[in-house]
Formats: C-alpha cells, sequence, structure tokens
C-alpha cells in the first residue's frame, strides 16, 4: 500500500520529486527535515520499510524483489507521471535504489540515481564484508561506532541492522546491469564501512554518466549536516 510503502514530507504533485531511502536500521523520518531545507520547489518523500517507525509492528519484507516490487508500484500510484524525479539512497538505501532505478517502466525512470555511503551490488548481499554476510557483527558495530545511544535504544537499533542484514541477505547481484539515468556516487572520507573504492566501484553500473564525490564525515555523513541536501538541490535544479 501508498501509505505503508511511502512517506511524503510534503504535498507530492508534479514539482520534481526526491525520492530518498534510508541506510540500514533506520527510518525514512530522518529526511523529514530535507522538505524544508529544499523548500517548496521540491517535494521530498520517504521509503518506510517495515519495522521501524509507523511501520514497527509489521513483519519484515521477505526479499530484496519483494521490496523494490512495493516501491516501484507505491511511487507509481503516488508521483504523477511526467514528474522529474530523483532517487536517492544510503547504505542499503542505494542498493534499493539501484534495483528501483532498474525496475521503473521507461515512462517513469528516474532523472538520476544518487547511491551515498553504499556498497556496490557486487559487494552486497551475502559478499564478505557486507552486512549481509554470515557474520556480519563487526559491520554493524562499525556501523554503530559514535552514535549516542541508550543501552535500550542501541539494543532496538542492533535488531533492526539484523533484520536488514537478513534482508541484504537475499540480494543477488545482476552482473553489472546499468541504471538508466546519470548515477552519482557520493562517499564520507571517514567511512570506516564503505571506502573510497567502493564508492569508485559503483561506476561499472553506470550508463553513459557517472560521477562520484567525497565528503567530510563517516557512515552518516549523509544526515550529519545539511551539506548533502545542498549538493541535492543543486543536482535537482532545472
Amino acid at each position: 500500500m501508498t501509505g505503508e510503502w511511502l512517506v511524503p514530507f510534503g504535498s507530492p504533485d508534479a514539482r520534481p520529486t526526491l525520492v530518498c531511502l534510508p541506510q540500514a536500521g533506520s527510518g525514512c523520518g530522518v529526511y523529514r527535515s530535507w522538505q524544508n531545507l529544499l523548500g517548496d520547489t521540491v517535494s521530498v518523500v520517504g521509503v518506510q520499510l517495515p519495522g521501524r517507525e509507523g511501520r514497527f509492528v509489521d513483519p519484515p519484507v521477505a526479499s530484496v524483489a519483494v521490496a523494490v516490487r512495493e516501491i516501484v508500484g507505491a511511487l507509481g500510484s503516488l508521483v504523477p507521471a511526467g514528474t522529474p524525479t530523483v532517487l536517492f539512497g544510503h547504505s542499503l538505501g542505494g542498493l534499493l535504489g539501484y534495483e528501483v532505478a532498474r525496475a521503473l517502466p521507461a515512462e517513469r525512470a528516474p532523472a538520476a540515481l544518487v547511491v551515498a555511503g553504499s556498497r556496490p551490488p557486487h559487494l552486497s548481499g551475502r559478499a564478505a564484508g557486507s552486512m549481509g554476510a554470515d557474520d556480519s557483527t563487526a559491520v554493524h558495530e562499525k556501523m554503530l561506532a559514535g552514535k549516542d545511544l541508550d543501552d535500550d535504544l542501541r539494543e532496538l537499533t542492533m535488531e533492526m541492522l539484523e533484520q536488514d542484514a537478513e534482508l541484504s541477505a537475499t540480494y543477488d547481484d545482476p552482473a553489472g546491469a546499468p541504471v538508466p539515468c546519470p548515477l552519482y556516487a557520493w562517499g564520507g572520507d571517514a567511512d570506516e564501512v564503505v571506502t573510497p573504492d567502493h564508492v569508485a566501484d559503483w561506476r561499472r553500473y553506470a550508463g553513459s554518466t557517472f560521477h562520484s564525490r567525497q565528503f567530510a564525515g563517516g557512515h552518516d555523513f549523509c544526515v550529519a549536516s545539511d551539506v548533502v541536501p545542498k549538493a541535492l538541490s543543486v543536482l535537482m535544479s532545472p
């Protein structure tokens, strides 16, 4: 259902739309403030996976393929056809964004895909060092490093990370299949989870246009300041 999978932070209409897919262990509420930052010229829509925020009691999604199918269907119902759309995915959200970009009908192809702090598809799923690997506890600890969480919130976040690890483990790399739009890969220069090489490796999934960029910060660089939404506002300008 659209009301479950997508959370509009403004009024969805024919304005350029920024679709935000959050990192593992997080809900899309982290992007709520971006609507004010970006102003009235852009509509910001968050993608909400089951098991967090308003969907806390919903059972986990069975697979990446199911999640992508639901997100694509929800976008088709919410965002008017012909609306310029940019997909922005952070961490696991980048992987989902990549698959959503490929799955959208040609007439709804996004204007751009931005992946941030995200390992490329061939290093995701069950690949060594990914959050879906058989022993991913160390990866989860790195993702939580530096976060000021009390014991209860840390336990809850770890549970969501484990749920998202199971989701990630269902992923199969489509062997370099390109996206039908410009691809932007962004990283944090102090990120211990996603390295500059990981960011650069997204190039193999681009069609004709690829850009990479490093920002100051760790794995949470996207939501640590207003630098990233400002960069997106430039990207979405006519």
